[in-house]
């Protein structure tokens, strides 16, 4: 985990940028296919949706949630992404809702900067880590 300070337009200039960020999309994506059968199963978005943590922490301090309302809120998240409903997500489902799901934060966020503590791997800091390119070059 690293600090970093990032606004909206960091995150709409990355997603614009088709380059950049289908090769982040496509390298989550592999990671995240355990069986390698080119789909997401609830089971392997599950583990991501975990990993997030959203849910159980308010403001950074742990809180227990009912395990059973969790288990809806993932459901109804796969569901998301699953645009034709057949119980996986490909790769272009993925890409379409993750790129939906970017500019909803960047809208979010608007034009000031932020300090967040973001995952070496997410989307977010491979936002920073292109803006930050773009500006030593």
């Amino acid at each position: 985990m690293s600090v970093e300070v990032l606004d909206g337009a960091t995150i709409v200039n990355f997603v614009e940028d088709e380059e950049a960020f289908n090769v982040s999309v496509c390298d989550r994506f592999a990671h995240l296919d355990v069986d390698h059968d080119g789909r997401l199963s609830y089971t392997e978005m599950l583990k991501e949706l975990q990993g997030l943590r959203v849910f159980e922490t308010h403001f950074g301090v742990d809180v227990k949630i009912d395990p059973d309302n969790l288990i809806g809120v993932y459901t109804s998240l796969f569901e998301q992404f699953d645009h034709d409903l057949n119980g996986t997500v490909d790769l272009e489902e993925f890409k379409a809702e993750t790129k939906q799901m970017m500019l909803a934060i960047a809208n979010g966020m608007g034009f000031l900067p932020v300090q967040m503590v973001l995952e070496e791997d997410s989307l977010l800091r491979k936002a920073v880590e292109r803006e930050s390119s773009k500006l030593g070059a």
